[in-house]
C-alpha cells in the first residue's frame, strides 16, 4: 500500500462495518466503509470549491468525529493538509496559513472573528468553514459523480507541520504518503498491533504523535480508535476502561497529570482494565524515575519511544519484554541511526555526539526553504538535533537537544539529565532546568517547577536533592517556582520559552 487512499479502500474492502472511530462526546461511531464514503464526498466537495490535488486544506479543530474525518478524507483525496496548533499564537496561526497557501480552513466557529481577519490580511485567498466536530455531517447530501479524485503515489505531499517556532518562525515540515506510512508501521511493529487492538488517541492530531502513532497506526493495523476531545486527567482511565482499549500514547508532562490525579484510577478499578496492554511515551525523555512511579502506580507497562516530526514518527522503541529504563530503545527497522561528532565523524558506543536518521520516513524537506532543508537532510541523513549516545546492546539514550545543551566552564550539561532528577522529588508535578548567562561560569543552570497541588516544598529541599544526585557543579544555582511551564502541541515543555524570560 503506497498511499493513505489505498489503505483505506483496503480497509473499507476488508472491514467494512467494522468501528474504526468512537467519538465519546458525540456519542458516534464510523465504520471503515463509511470512513472510505466520507473521505471521498469530502474530496469532492472540496473539489466542487475550487480545490485541485496538491492544494492544502487547514484545520484550527480539537480532536473528535468531524476532524478525525477531516485529516484522513483530505489525505484519501489529494490534498495536503496544514493543521493549526490550537495553542499557537495568532501570529503563529497566520503565518502556517499564508505559508503553506491554504486555500481552505476548517475551524470552531470561536475561532471565527481571529481567521476572518487572517484570512482580510491574507496575499491569497483563503475560505474559511465553520463546522461543529461532534456532528454527524459536514456538507448536505448532494449528488457529485460527475467529479473525479486524482490519482495519487507514495512521494505526493500529504501534509505541512509546523513547528511550534520557539526559536523563530516556524518551519513546516513536508511529509509525503510514503513517510507518514513508514512511520505509522513503525509504530505498530514494537507492539505488534493487530485488529483486536483498540487504542486512546488522547493527544491532539494537530501533532505527528496523535496522527501517525495513534490514528494511522490504528487504521494499518485493521484495529480501532478512540478518540475525545482532548486529555483530562478525571476521565482517562474510565475511558480507557469503558471503550475496552489495548493501549495509548501520552507525553511525559501528561503522565505526571496521571500521577497526580491517581484516584481517578481507583475510582475505575483496575479489574476493568484487564485489557490493557501498554502506554506508550514519546515527544521528550521519560525520566526513569516518572516511568517506575507511573507503573507502580497504575501496574501499566510504559513502553518508550521516540522520534521527530521531521521523521514523520518514532525512529526507536522499546521493546515489550526487553526495554531499558532511561533509554528510547533500539532503532525501528526502517531506520538506520549513527551518533556522530561535530566533524561529521561516527562515534563508538558510549560517546556522545548528535543522532542521525536514514530512512523512508524522512521527511521530503521543509516547505519553502531549500537552503534550510540541504542543511538538515545531507546524503539522506537527517540531522536531528538530538544529543545522545548509544550503549554496547545498541540502546539509545538521548541526553538533549543540541540547543538545550549548556557551556558551563568549558563543560557540556544536558539539561534533561537535571529534569530528570526534579521528577524524582515527590512534590513536583512539572520540571525544566534552563541555561542562563552567568558573569564566571560562561551559563549557569537554573530550574522551574510546579509543584503538585496542595503540596509544599523549599528550594533548599530541592536543591539538596539535585546535590545527592547530580553533585554541586551541575545543581541550579536557583529553584523558580511557576504555576504552569510552556507546552507544545503535544504537551511537551517548551524549554527554550522559559529561557526567553
Amino acid at each position: 500500500m503506497r498511499t493513505i487512499r489505498e489503505i483505506i479502500d483496503r480497509q473499507a474492502e476488508r472491514y467494512g462495518e467494522k468501528v474504526f472511530l468512537f467519538a465519546p462526546e458525540a456519542g458516534l461511531e464510523l465504520t471503515y466503509g463509511r470512513l472510505r464514503r466520507d473521505s471521498k464526498s469530502l474530496g469532492k466537495h472540496l473539489t466542487k470549491m475550487g480545490l485541485k490535488k496538491g492544494d492544502t486544506v487547514s484545520y484550527l479543530l480539537h480532536n473528535g468525529y468531524q476532524t478525525a474525518k477531516l485529516f484522513l478524507g483530505a489525505l484519501y483525496s489529494g490534498f495536503v493538509i496544514a493543521p493549526i496548533n490550537l495553542l499557537a499564537h495568532p501570529s503563529h496561526m497566520e503565518y502556517a496559513l499564508v505559508h503553506s497557501d491554504a486555500k481552505v480552513i476548517f475551524a470552531g466557529k470561536e475561532h471565527r472573528e481571529l481567521l476572518e481577519g487572517i484570512a482580510q490580511r491574507a496575499p491569497h485567498r483563503i475560505q474559511l468553514m465553520c463546522i461543529d466536530v461532534d456532528s454527524r455531517e459536514m456538507f448536505p447530501e448532494e449528488e457529485l459523480s460527475g467529479i473525479r479524485l486524482p490519482e495519487l503515489n507514495e512521494d505526493d505531499p500529504a501534509q505541512i507541520l509546523y513547528t511550534s517556532g520557539t526559536t523563530g518562525a516556524p518551519k513546516g515540515v513536508v511529509l509525503t504518503h510514503k513517510n507518514m506510512i513508514t512511520g505509522a508501521r513503525n509504530a505498530n511493529s514494537p507492539l505488534g498491533l493487530t485488529d483486536a487492538d483498540r487504542a486512546l488517541c488522547s493527544l491532539p492530531i494537530y501533532h505527528v504523535n496523535g496522527q501517525v502513532v495513534t490514528t494511522l497506526g490504528s487504521l494499518i493495523s485493521g484495529g480501532s480508535l478512540v478518540m475525545p476531545h482532548g486529555f483530562l486527567p478525571s476521565t482517562f482511565w474510565r475511558l480507557l476502561a469503558d471503550f475496552k482499549c489495548t493501549w495509548f500514547s501520552l507525553v511525559p508532562t501528561l503522565m505526571s497529570y496521571l500521577l497526580n490525579a491517581a484516584d481517578s484510577y481507583a475510582e475505575v478499578g483496575s479489574h476493568r482494565l484487564r485489557q490493557l496492554r501498554c502506554g506508550r511515551s514519546a515527544s521528550a525523555p521519560l525520566p526513569p524515575t516518572l516511568e517506575k512511579q507511573f507503573e507502580t502506580t497504575f501496574n501499566v507497562p510504559i513502553l518508550q519511544h521516540m522520534g521527530l516530526t521531521e521523521s514523520g514518527g518514532p525512529v526507536f522503541s522499546n521493546l515489550p519484554k526487553k526495554k531499558k529504563y532511561g533509554s528510547v530503545g533500539m532503532p525501528l527497522v526502517n531506520n538506520e541511526v549513527v551518533v556522530v561528532d561535530e566533524d561529521g565523524r561516527h562515534l563508538p558506543p558510549g560517546q556522545p555526539g548528535e543522532i542521525l536518521v536514514r530512512g523512508s520516513n524522512v521527511m521530503k524537506g521543509y516547505h519553502k526553504a531549500p537552503e534550510l532543508t540541504a542543511r538538515t537532510v545531507v546524503d539522506g541523513w537527517l540531522h536531528t538535533g538530538d544529543y545522545g549516545y548509544r550503549d554496547d546492546e545498541g540502546y539509545f539514550f538521548l541526553l538533549g537537544r543540541l540547543s538545550e545543551l549548556i557551556n558551563k566552564e568549558g563543560q557540556r550539561i544536558a539539561l534533561a539529565e537535571i529534569d530528570a532528577v526534579l521528577y524524582g522529588h515527590p512534590c513536583i508535578l512539572e520540571a525544566a532546568a534552563i541555561g542562563v548567562p552567568d558573569d564566571r561560569y560562561g551559563q549557569e543552570i537554573e530550574a522551574c517547577v510546579v509543584l503538585k497541588p496542595g503540596t509544599q516544598a523549599s528550594e533548599r529541599e530541592i536543591l539538596s536533592l539535585c546535590v545527592r544526585e547530580l553533585g554541586e557543579f551541575k545543581t541550579p544555582r536557583h529553584v523558580i517556582f511557576k504555576d504552569s511551564l510552556p507546552k507544545g502541541p503535544s504537551g511537551k515543555i517548551q524549554r527554550l520559552m522559559l529561557g526567553e524570560r
